[in-house]
Parts: structure tokens; C-alpha cells; sequence
């Protein structure tokens, strides 16, 4: 890890300099520092989920490959900033079609997010990859690959970056609250691991917000510091809702609004990890899920997440009532 420098955010402080730094990926880093040993790559795609190294990759690449000088050599830009043909027609290419500078023989364009490129300018990319290939190198990078245009990913080397795993997000965890003097119970870094869901960014972020409150890291502080659901909060609503408390369960969700903030997405979350652990028929389970995922569809779309999240809770009842009465398959049914 590199050196820490005061007075920035954790995820730049502790962001790696070069690819030999960088946490998972084992499959993908010793190919990118084979091209830097060879001082030569193609144009690379790199796709997978927010927060798995996407960007980092890119950066560190250029650094060991430039050295000192990386900046003169390579230009990040955001296509969800700029997405238009405009853009590729302008900055892309004049960028593109200068001369390089130093020892290596062509330049870096790393284009952050190239799935937002509207399908003009992913087709005039294309020309511009043709074109300035023996002066230019393209890295993009994006959330989902089946958004890029075929012509660009025939054109690139596709890096697919996975979800890190819980234990490489931990170690390095770790390593920052180790050097930041925090101390973080082994709790709060399992609650920190689930609302990150592999994503290092958010995880990271996740704890120096922890920190901000204290010297001591807690379940309960990280679960403030992402305005989420309690889960223990979450399963007392869950269960009243079970055991025919409507009232009392309606109560709890209210508390989850207006005293914890938390949002209708994040209680839906919550609802679905609790759902797993619960001890009932798995069909019963497959029926409260079938509800859920009906709630959050709606709640995406615009509809009240109070009124949604009431409903999920009465059809629990029901669903409860149903199978304790030994109604039909067809009564117990949600919202059919």
C-alpha cells in the first residue's frame, strides 16, 4: 500500500499506485503487467461491477508504465459527463491524433463508464480506434460490456472484473484502520462486507464515515453511518408482521422512515437477507420473495415506498394466515 498523504478521502489516500498494490484480480493483473513489461497493449475493455478495480487498473497501469511522467501520457475522461458524438469528435480525437511524448511510443485514453456513450458516438469511437491505433491506446471501462457496441469489443482486449471477495476486502480494511490508529471490532467489519456487497469503494467509504464518529468501530455506528436498517430492526418488523401484528409492524416500519432515515430500497434489502434465514417451507419463502420483488419493481418505478412496504408487510400476514388455516394454494397466493 502506498504512502498514505494527509487530508484526503480514505478511497484516494489508500488507492494503490501501482498494479503489484492492487487487492484481487489475480487473473487480471499479472496479464496488464505483462503489457507493461513489454511497453505495448491493445485497446482494452475492462467490465464488472462498481468498486472491483476498474479504474484503479487503469491508473496503475499508466503509472508503471510512464513512471514519474504518467500524466503527460494518458487522459481519463467520464462518459457520463461527456457522451455525445460532440465529444468524440472533439476532445477524443484531438487527444487522440497529437504525437506522444517520452519513451513509449503511443499514448493512454482511458474512457471511464463507455457504456453511457450514446450509440453515435460509440460508432464514431470506433473509427477513431481504427484510425489513431499506432499512436493511441483506448482503455474503457463500464458496468456492463452488452452496452458497448460489438465493433469496439472485437476491437479490444475484454478484462472482466469480479466481485471482490470478503476476505481481500477485509485485509485491507484492516490495513487502514490499522494505519489511521482506529480500532474496529470484528463485527463492524462483517456489517461493513454486507452493505458493500464486493464493492471496495463503498466498503472503504463505509468505514472512514464509521470513524468519523469514533475511535472504536461498531456494528451499530457503521449501520448509522450508511443510514440503513438495523437488521435486528428490520427482523422485529418481519416477525410482527408473521405473527398477525400489523399494527406493531407497521409501527417499526414508520420508525425505519423518519428516525433512521432509511430509504424503501434499503429496507427492501434488508427484508430479502432476512427472508433467507427465516425457519419456514421454502415455499412459503418463494411466495414471500415473488411479494418483494413486486414491491421493489414498484418503488423503482415511482410508487410510494411507505404504502408499497405497508402492503408487502399485510400480504405477510396473509400469506401466514393462509398456510395457519390450510388455505388453498391459490388463497395464499400474493396480490394474484
Amino acid at each position: 500500500m502506498a504512502e498514505p498523504r494527509q487530508g484526503e478521502i480514505w478511497i484516494e489516500k489508500y488507492r494503490p499506485r501501482s498494479l503489484s498494490e492492487m487487492v484481487g484480480q489475480t487473473k487480471i493483473v499479472p496479464l496488464l503487467q505483462a503489457y507493461v513489461k513489454k511497453r505495448t497493449l491493445p485497446h482494452l475493455l475492462f467490465a464488472g461491477p462498481p468498486g472491483t478495480g476498474k479504474t484503479t487498473a487503469a491508473l496503475c497501469l499508466a503509472r508503471d508504465l510512464y513512471g514519474e511522467d504518467w500524466r503527460s501520457s494518458f487522459l481519463e475522461l467520464n462518459a457520463s459527463d461527456e457522451r455525445g458524438i460532440d465529444t468524440v469528435r472533439g476532445t477524443i480525437k484531438n487527444y487522440a491524433r497529437s504525437a506522444p511524448l517520452g519513451e513509449v511510443n503511443f499514448k493512454i485514453l482511458f474512457l471511464d463508464e463507455g457504456d453511457n456513450l450514446t450509440s453515435e458516438a460509440q460508432a464514431s469511437l470506433r473509427r477513431t480506434m481504427e484510425r489513431y491505433s499506432s499512436i493511441c491506446r483506448f482503455i474503457l471501462s463500464c458496468n456492463y460490456s452488452s452496452r458497448v457496441i460489438e465493433p469496439i469489443q472485437s476491437r479490444c482486449g475484454v478484462f472482466r472484473f469480479k466481485v471482490l471477495q470478503p476476505e481481500e476486502i477485509r485485509a485491507y480494511l484492516e490495513r487502514i484502520a490499522k494505519a489511521e490508529g482506529k480500532t474496529v471490532v470484528p463485527e463492524a467489519y462483517d456489517a461493513i462486507l454486507k452493505l458493500s456487497e464486493g464493492d471496495m469503494r463503498r466498503a472503504v467509504n463505509l468505514l472512514q464515515l464509521s470513524a468519523t464518529f469514533s475511535d472504536k468501530v461498531d456494528p451499530d455506528t457503521v449501520y448509522e453511518s450508511a443510514a440503513t436498517p438495523l437488521p435486528r430492526e428490520v427482523e422485529g418488523m418481519v416477525n410482527a408482521a408473521i405473527g398477525g401484528d400489523f399494527q406493531g409492524a407497521r409501527d417499526k416500519l414508520f420508525t425505519l422512515f423518519t428516525e433512521r432515515g432509511a430509504s424503501g430500497e434499503d429496507v427492501v434489502k434488508a427484508i430479502h437477507s432476512y427472508l433467507a434465514t427465516l425457519p419456514i417451507p421454502d415455499i412459503e419463502r418463494v411466495r414471500m420473495v415473488d411479494a418483494l420483488a413486486e414491491v421493489e419493481y414498484r418503488i423503482v418505478e415511482g410508487a410510494s415506498e411507505r404504502i408499497q412496504l405497508e402492503a408487502f408487510l399485510t400480504r405477510l400476514i396473509l400469506l401466514r394466515s393462509a398456510v395457519t388455516t390450510g388455505a388453498g394454494t391459490k388463497s395464499a397466493a400474493p396480490g394474484r
